[in-house]
């Protein structure tokens, strides 16, 4: 039983790479944002959000959904894109 040395490097390569690219991800959210998913689209979005009663009924029904365990690995909106996008711009102008 031997190890193939090059399969080995090869895949602690690849881990690598994906450890990077899901730092990467996690820092270009900048400092007062927080990236929030609505189907498979990621939006990064204002923290002040968070407190505005609009957005806070988009949480409650996250919580309702999917509770504290997220299938995307961060916090999912269950709701359609173009919903998402009326609230966000509601906010936006308020």
């Amino acid at each position: 039983m031997g190890f193939r040395l090059p399969a080995i490097l090869r895949g602690k390569q690849i881990l690598q790479r994906s450890s990077s690219a899901n730092q990467t991800a996690s820092m270009d959210v900048p400092k007062g944002y927080l990236a929030v998913y609505v189907g498979r689209k990621r939006f990064v979005i204002p923290v002040s959000y968070l407190n505005k009663p609009s957005f806070q009924d988009l949480l409650i029904q996250a919580e309702e959904e999917f509770g504290y365990d997220h299938p995307m690995g961060g916090l999912t909106i269950p709701c359609c894109e173009n919903m998402f996008i009326d609230v966000i711009s509601c906010l936006n102008c308020s």
